[in-house]
């Protein structure tokens, strides 16, 4: 997958760097020299230009990638020239970060294909951790659905998944289990690996240090939260 990140700001740099661990490869595309020095060994390709040339953006092939993300915040006007141009040479996919209301109704108008609010995003993620703790990763796929990764602790401790009675209590599922597995390794000392059962039966027992990957509804989520904090 080829993709662009136009803006290297914290948020771009983050972006475009952890595509790029990811295994695509990424242009990252800032006016700023200093800022593309900073990322060039963490991108596929670092370029220092200015995204409402039209010309600058045609010579780096941009109609080429697959998606493209304005990271631009702060500079309400160049992210939405940024956008028009992307459109305008053909860009199939234009993720713009928006940082206020009117910003993102107009780049939504100017054809961006998704939005993002990265400051409303990280207020869920902090209240998140504060209200659920034992929640290690979060995934919205659909509106009020998530897929979460969480400990279940003592509350579940020795329980099987059927014992647990969480699909039943909460309506939650149950897809997938990862364990530590201890282990000897070639130097005869104690280490772990992890073991991922991504089909649980019903049997299979819940360990206080198991991560579990479950699925439903936000509402049905926030019961199970309110039990563990209980416990």
């Amino acid at each position: 997958m080829q993709v662009a990140v136009i803006g290297l700001g914290t948020f771009g740099a983050k972006t475009a760097s952890r595509l790029f661990e990811k295994g695509a490869e990424v242009v990252a595309i800032d006016r700023e020299e200093g800022l593309v020095d900073k990322i060039k060994d963490r991108v596929t390709h670092a370029v220092v230009l200015d995204v409402t040339n039209e010309r600058a953006l045609r010579s780096v092939n941009i109609s080429d990638v697959d998606v493209a993300i304005v990271a631009i915040g702060d500079h309400i006007e160049m992210s939405v020239l940024a956008v028009t141009m992307l459109r305008k040479l053909g860009v199939g996919r234009v993720i713009a970060r928006a940082t206020s209301n009117l910003h993102e109704h107009v780049l939504h108008e100017i054809g961006a294909s998704e939005i993002i609010r990265v400051e409303e995003e990280m207020g869920e993620i902090i209240a998140s951790k504060i209200i659920a703790p034992h929640v290690l990763q979060r995934y919205n796929f659909a509106a009020g659905y998530s897929i979460v990764e969480i400990k279940l602790g003592k509350k579940f401790e020795g329980r099987t998944l059927v014992e647990s009675k969480i699909r039943q209590n909460y309506a939650l599922n149950i897809v997938a289990l990862q364990k530590r597995v201890p282990f000897i390794d070639e130097y005869g000392k104690s280490a772990y690996r992890v073991d991922i059962n991504d089909c649980p039966v019903p049997m299979d027992i819940i360990e206080a240090d198991d991560i579990v990957v479950l699925v439903g509804s936000e509402k049905n989520f926030n019961r199970l939260f309110a039990d563990l904090a209980e416990t």
